[in-house]
């Protein structure tokens, strides 16, 4: 019969416990590095999508108002120059009613203290 080594046996069982405790350990550390990885490239992202969002922008302020200039300079130059004049009128009164308009602004009142 053969002989079998209970020694030998409990050193390898031993050393398959102490490679699985040593995988999760490194598995731990490796997903660390992967999550701070992934979150500096989140963060730079997002800066970055700021950047382009603002430039956007600020570009599509400049192409709205050379279009609305374009369009405001076409109506005029359709119109007579009383029309013109009734127009402008118009918009005078228009910018008077809005610039007379009360300002509304929302005061809290301060907390009673409980005496």
């Amino acid at each position: 019969m053969a002989s079998f080594d209970f020694d030998s046996l409990s050193d390898v069982a031993r050393k398959v416990f102490l490679a699985g405790v040593g995988a999760v350990a490194v598995g731990a550390e490796k997903t660390a590095d992967v999550v701070n990885d992934l979150v500096e490239k989140g963060e730079l992202t997002v800066e970055q999508g700021k950047a382009v969002n603002e430039e956007l922008k600020h570009k599509a302020a400049e192409a709205t108002s050379g279009a609305s200039d374009a369009v405001l300079r076409a109506r005029l130059k359709n119109m007579s120059a009383e029309e013109r004049a009734a127009w402008i009128k118009n918009a005078q009164k228009i910018a008077d009613d809005l610039d007379a308009e009360p300002v509304e602004v929302e005061v809290e009142e301060p907390a009673q203290d409980a005496e």
